[in-house]
């Protein structure tokens, strides 16, 4: 809240801490809150009766009709023939209501929404503490059973008030805390009192956080102490009950080192918050043993409920705090942004307009997290959110969502151009280098932008089509926008629909191979196979790689299908060389993806395979994307190394697209290179193609690798390679993929 809603709090913290009784709080509650989000008229409801109004006579109100406005479900009053822009606070306890405002005019805003709830809180807290004085009120004048006197009941009800008025005016807890331990000691007439709270961390042990009367060299001792270990204070809080010790010296449960400090008489009753014990208020003496009689026990639980008042109260500022706004950057929160969606579509409906947002997603920032480390990290958060910041305009809000997503809700006359523009702007601020520690660093972002036509009523439909927007930024490259459109939701949607086929695929073995010849391009002779995985949709049929293979990838899918691909070609390639009589053996080449190259028993599914088929490991290649090689992680030669000591050999799938280096094919212990189908298409009609393809052999033979042109499709393109000296080749020109039927057919015909 800014530096006037503070104001306008701690005034009416101030006005309904000074009321003496319910009623008058109930008043000032009204008064106040009306005057300072000036409203004309206000009313309280309190356990389904309306029991305080300004502007407005009770009996022109129901309370269903306010607490539909305190509920979020209503945003007008309309009384005597006036309409009023309504808003409203629930207020808990033991007897619920409703505060609500109302004014012609001028809407209510988000922060006046938020002052609201938080001076309905307020009220909460106050008509709960003088709830209690009134009961200490009451039972003073029954029948004297707190004190004996008039001077002490005196002394009791200014000792509460200033404490609830510490509370009410939200000085700082530690201040109340000390006030309540020392009013405690004060007015039993004891030295010692002592506040021990359970650690958040962990809830098994104790800190002593206020005391009257303690050496300061015991002070260390008291922290993070075990609750069996914390005496009378412990068994407060673990059977969640007032405990009393009138002889000390002389008690079981008695801690020696107590003893011995002289301590003759204890008592302690445990503090709660939100019904939970998290700590316990302690009194003693060291003069002589003592009868804790009836009144002293009152005494001192009525100052642990104000502890529990004081924690409440923290605890629901802190969270405040944490909900609307967000600690790292200081934008808005989830929380907030939703609120503030939710209220734009309310005054979208009456105002007949539409709403934009967009929602920004960084593409790099694992990358910063992991090389840089998180304290760069969360700076480049920081300074990103500044960057959102300076291009919004006056009326738009910013929000971080989570980890390094953001959302922007534009101003009510934002449209899509609008929109674009905004989410234009950002994407050139992000493009700026960023100074992290030091080290100049670049990342990007992708942004999806929603709109919805007027008239549009969920808020959750709005974010969601944001996001799918963001989504398909990412699938088109990074670094842009995407404007969401119908199309979208059906595509994810399908999306969902491949992927919940996908995963019933695995579990009812739908997959099956496609063998394409590899050929010796001199003599025609097949020598080798590559295994090409086909996926048999009971509805749909045959479905290509390239239509579930990313999926697959995406959902780590691609595990369990490589290993039945792997068990699997294995063991028919096993089967084809033992008819071969006594030929040279064909080898199977196999594909593995990123994702089952980060699996680290790799090496151990490929051994596994080879030896349940028997199939040498000579006969075995593992394909790999030049890509895959350029990215790897450190993990990644270790894993080849590995698999080569079996004796596997190693091929780069699509070389010569893009990635190329010399500098991988030296680290790598690569045994073949495949030249793309992309070189091959041209080798006969365009020169330039054909002397890059004949650099690739060349190069490959240099190296002493072997060299395997794909998608070979004519005489011609093969003439040209096969006098490029390049050693094997594959390709319709041969043999389209087969099943292993048709495959064995070729193999062995006539058989």
């Amino acid at each position: 809240m800014g530096m006037l809603a503070t104001q306008r709090l701690t005034e009416f913290l101030s006005a309904v801490a000074d009321r003496p009784d319910g009623p008058a709080a109930q008043l000032a509650a009204v008064e106040c809150a009306a005057r300072a989000l000036d409203a004309e008229t206000a009313a309280l409801v309190i356990d389904g009766r309306v029991v305080s109004t300004i502007g407005v006579l009770a009996d022109q109100l129901r309370p269903a009709a306010l607490a539909e406005v305190g509920a979020g479900r209503r945003g007008t009053l309309t009384l005597g023939g006036t309409g009023y822009a309504a808003i409203g606070a629930p207020i808990g306890g033991e007897t619920p209501g409703v505060l609500v405002l109302g004014r012609t005019g001028q809407d209510f805003t988000d922060e006046d929404v938020c002052l609201l709830r938080a001076m309905a809180r307020v009220l909460e807290l106050s008509l709960r503490a003088l709830k209690v004085i009134e009961s200490e009120r009451r039972q003073v004048q029954e029948n004297d059973r707190l004190v004996d006197s008039l001077q002490e009941r005196q002394r009791l009800f200014e000792h509460l008030t200033r404490i609830q008025r510490l509370i009410a005016r939200r000085a700082p807890l530690q201040e109340i805390l000390d006030a309540i331990t020392c009013s405690a000691a004060e007015l039993l007439g004891l030295e010692t009192a002592s506040l021990n709270l359970l650690e958040r961390d962990d809830p098994s042990v104790g800190s002593m956080v206020s005391n009257v009367g303690f050496a300061p060299d015991i002070l260390p001792k008291m922290k993070r102490v075990p609750l069996r270990s914390a005496g009378v204070a412990g068994l407060a809080v673990l059977g969640d009950e007032l405990v009393m010790v009138e002889d000390y010296a002389a008690s079981p449960i008695a801690i020696p080192a107590v003893v011995s400090s002289g301590m003759r008489a204890v008592m302690a009753v445990p503090v709660h918050e939100n019904g939970e014990v998290v700590g316990c208020l302690t009194v003693g003496t060291h003069v002589a043993p003592r009868s804790w009689d009836k009144a002293a026990q009152d005494v001192l639980r009525a100052f642990a409920e104000h502890v529990s008042l004081a924690l409440t109260d923290a605890r629901t500022l802190e969270a405040m705090n944490e909900a609307f706004h967000d600690s790292l950057t200081g934008l808005a929160s989830r929380a907030l942004f939703q609120a503030r969606l939710e209220r734009a579509f309310v005054a979208a409906e009456q105002g007949d307009h539409g709403i934009s947002m967009l929602f920004v997603d960084l593409d790099r920032f694992k990358v910063v997290n992991d090389s840089l480390g998180h304290a760069a990290g969360d700076q480049l958060l920081v300074e990103v959110a500044e960057r959102i910041t300076a291009c919004l305009g006056p009326d738009d809000t910013a929000a971080r969502l989570g980890g390094d997503e953001f959302a922007v809700l534009l101003a009510p006359s934002a449209g899509t151009d609008e929109s674009v523009a905004l989410a234009g702007r950002i994407l050139e601020a992000t493009r700026e280098p960023f100074d992290l520690g030091g080290k100049e660093t670049f990342v990007s972002c992708s942004i999806g932008v929603a709109h919805t036509a007027a008239g549009a009523r969920e808020a959750q439909e709005l974010m969601v089509a944001a996001d799918l927007a963001m989504y398909q930024a990412k699938k088109q490259g990074k670094d842009r926008l995407e404007v969401f459109e119908p199309a979208l939701q059906a595509a994810f949607q399908a999306s969902l629909q491949m992927e919940a086929d996908l995963r019933r695929a695995v579990i009812r073995h739908e997959f099956e191979l496609r063998y394409q010849p590899i050929v010796q391009l001199k003599t025609g002779e097949i020598t080798g196979l590559e295994a090409l995985v086909r996926w048999q949709h009971p509805d749909r049929g045959i479905i290509p790689p390239l239509d579930f293979i990313p999926m697959a990838e995406e959902t780590s899918m691609i595990v369990p299908i490589g290993e039945w691909v792997l068990r699997e070609a294995c063991r028919q390639a096993a089967r084809w060389n033992a008819r071969r009589d006594g030929k040279q053996p064909l080898t199977v080449s196999v594909n593995i993806s990123a994702v089952q190259l980060d699996q680290t028993d790799l090496p151990r599914v490929v051994a596994a395979a080879l030896a349940s088929s028997g199939l040498p490991a000579a006969c075995l290649v593992i394909e790999l994307t030049e890509s895959l090689l350029v990215h790897h992680r450190v993990s990644t030669l270790q894993q080849l190394e590995e698999i080569k000591d079996l004796g596997v050999r190693l091929a780069i799938d699509d070389f010569g697209t893009g990635y190329s280096s010399l500098a991988y094919l030296r680290r790598f212990p690569v045994d073949i290179i495949k030249i793309d189908k992309s070189f091959v298409d041209d080798v006969g009609d365009v020169p330039a193609a054909a002397a890059l393809t004949l650099g690739i052999i060349q190069l490959g033979q240099a190296l002493n690798l072997s060299t395997i042109a794909e998608g070979i499709e004519d005489a011609g393109q093969l003439s040209e390679l096969t006098d490029g000296n390049c050693e094997l080749g594959q390709g319709y020109y041969f043999a389209e993929p087969l099943n292993d039927k048709a495959l064995g057919e070729l193999l062995f015909p006539g058989s």
